[in-house]
């Protein structure tokens, strides 16, 4: 299968070219820079230059393709209007893809967080969040897995809070970023609260498997940590990187701050019955040993 992928060359990017390529599959990259194109061509795939605001490119290289994985997202955090710019050039992008898929029978899997559900774990069947800083996402991921009535064979993995690799990546990969910025190893909330995880090579897996056989209009969880406490994760973090432990105000974490302070536990019971899929690369927490200071 031809498969076109945005954000292809990123730390889930490029593990799911890798497993893509490693399945019989060929890759087409949407690639913005000559750094993500040289990353791209090394890894084996072809590239077609541009980014989430070409809708033009994005519809041809859909209509050239076989399948399509959306994986491309802002990665601009400072400000609530930065958030708000990432969700809106998504929202446009898979509007344009989808349009471009509709009678064909094409899949199309894109990419949402796991929702948030008060006092228990999260399932495939619970709704996404339509409201809130990232409530754009799950519009634009509902709209999506619409176009099933319309001919798209269109699906969604929901990563956890946490994809990680080499202890790099995610809410944890963050929250060692502000670690190392600020010389703590700082937490919002109390720190009971629990963030789902998996490892990158075990989600690429996942949007293989979706590709080649989800039914449409289907949602995938892809979670191995159901939920780790945030408290457990800066304490590895603190570890490994020499730096005292330390509650810290909601607004030092910015606009994400409010998501970062909510219980959050994910299920990924359906999808491994379902599709098969099972992890098999290390924990967050085990990961997370991989930092050094």
């Amino acid at each position: 299968m031809r498969v076109f992928i945005t954000g292809a060359t990123g730390l889930i990017g490029s593990a799911v070219v890798a497993e893509l390529l490693a399945n019989g599959h060929s890759v087409i990259a949407l690639t913005r820079s000559d750094a993500s194109t040289a990353a791209a061509l090394a890894a084996g795939a072809t590239v077609v230059r541009g980014s989430l605001v070409d809708l033009d490119v994005l519809r041809s290289s859909a209509t050239d393709a076989d399948g399509i994985i959306h994986l491309a997202f802002g990665n601009d955090f400072s400000s609530a209007e930065a958030l708000a710019q990432n969700v809106a050039e998504e929202s446009a992008a898979l509007e344009a893809l989808g349009d471009a898929l509709v009678g064909t029978g094409k899949p199309f899997v894109t990419v949402s967080g796991t929702p948030w559900i008060p006092g228990r774990a999260s399932t495939e069947n619970d709704p996404l969040p339509l409201d809130g800083p990232v409530g754009g996402r799950g519009i634009s991921v509902e709209r999506m897995l619409g176009l099933s009535s319309r001919g798209v064979r269109s699906s969604a993995i929901r990563l956890p809070r946490t994809v990680h690799n080499e202890g790099q990546g995610g809410f944890a990969g963050l929250l060692t970023q502000f670690a190392r910025q600020t010389g703590v190893a700082g937490y919002p909330g109390d720190g009971t609260q629990r963030w789902p995880a998996v490892h990158a090579l075990d989600a690429a897996m996942l949007f293989r498997l979706a590709l080649e056989g989800s039914p449409a209009a289907r949602a995938w969880h892809a979670v191995d940590d159901e939920g780790d406490t945030v408290l457990d994760i800066v304490s590895v973090i603190g570890r490994r990187l020499g730096l005292p432990v330390e509650p810290r105000p909601l607004e030092d974490f910015g606009p994400i701050g409010p998501v970062f302070a909510t219980d959050q536990p994910a299920s990924s019971a359906l999808t491994r019955a379902e599709l098969g899929w099972e992890p098999t690369h290390p924990r967050l927490l085990a990961d997370l040993e991989n930092l050094t200071a």
